[in-house]
This record gives structure tokens, C-alpha cells and sequence, in this order.
């Protein structure tokens, strides 16, 4: 049955990159970032330390990553560069913090989820819809 290909719904790869760009982006400041920002001092020294640069720094890093890079991420700014350092943060998450496991009491399935939609966007780019494409950038 043709209507189950759904070919009457256009294509877009560019408009698929959007979508995921702003909602991995947006879900992660809103829902992750800005807790760690306004609950920062509550945090310090009780948050993991999986690379062992001090509480403080790594809950900076995290920081860094959930809220500046997640917006980057979300409004096509420095959008491959955003999601490498969110590969990276969310590589760490899932591989040392959670000890790769997918399941379990101490899971790491939404670090995985994360880190599969930053790397396609790492290597996809931000597309035509991303601001740094107005700007003189290359969002391909």
C-alpha cells in the first residue's frame, strides 16, 4: 500500500536536523543545564568526578556542556562544535560515569540516547535552518 511509504510528507534532511538540533538541545538545557547552574553551589563537591579534576571543575564542565553548548547547539551556533564537546560529555557520562551499562540500577541509556543524536549532528552539521548558516558559517 502506497500511503504507508507516507510519500506525502516532503523530505527534508535540513528540516530533520532542525528538529534534532532544537530538541536534543533544548531538552537538555531546560531539563539538565539550568538545574546544574542555579543549584551550582548546592552541588559543588558532591557531583562525580569520572576524569578526577576536583567536584568543582567537573560540575563546571557539565555546565559548559548542558547549558552554553546546548543552546549553541539548539540555535545553530558553532553547531559541529557544540556537539563534539557534547560527544564528549556524553561519552564520559556513558562509558565512565555509568560503566557502559544500558540498563540496570545505575543505567546510562540517556547518556547513550544523547550521545547518538550529538554524534549524528557532529557529523551531519547543522543544516540549511542553522543560524551560522546566515552568518557566514558553514552549517554543512
Amino acid at each position: 500500500m502506497k500511503i504507508l511509504q507516507l510519500n506525502f510528507i516532503p523530505r527534508s534532511a535540513d528540516l530533520a536536523l532542525l528538529v534534532l538540533r532544537v530538541w536534543l538541545g533544548a531538552t537538555l538545557l531546560l531539563n539538565h543545564g539550568l538545574a546544574k547552574l542555579t543549584g551550582f553551589g548546592d552541588m559543588m563537591g558532591k557531583f562525580p568526578d569520572p576524569l578526577h579534576v576536583g567536584t568543582t571543575v567537573s560540575l563546571t564542565l557539565a555546565v559548559f556542556a548542558e547549558v552554553l553548548c546546548a543552546a549553541l547547539l539548539a540555535l545553530g551556533v558553532f553547531t559541529r562544535f557544540a556537539a563534539l564537546v557534547l560527544v564528549i560529555f556524553f561519552g564520559v557520562a556513558f562509558f565512565i560515569t555509568h560503566g557502559h551499562a544500558l540498563s540496570g540500577a545505575h543505567s546510562g541509556e540517556l547518556p547513550f540516547v544523547y550521545l547518538a543524536g550529538f554524534a549524528t549532528v557532529f557529523v551531519a552539521g547543522g543544516g540549511s535552518y542553522a543560524l551560522e548558516r546566515n552568518m557566514g558559517g558553514s552549517a554543512k
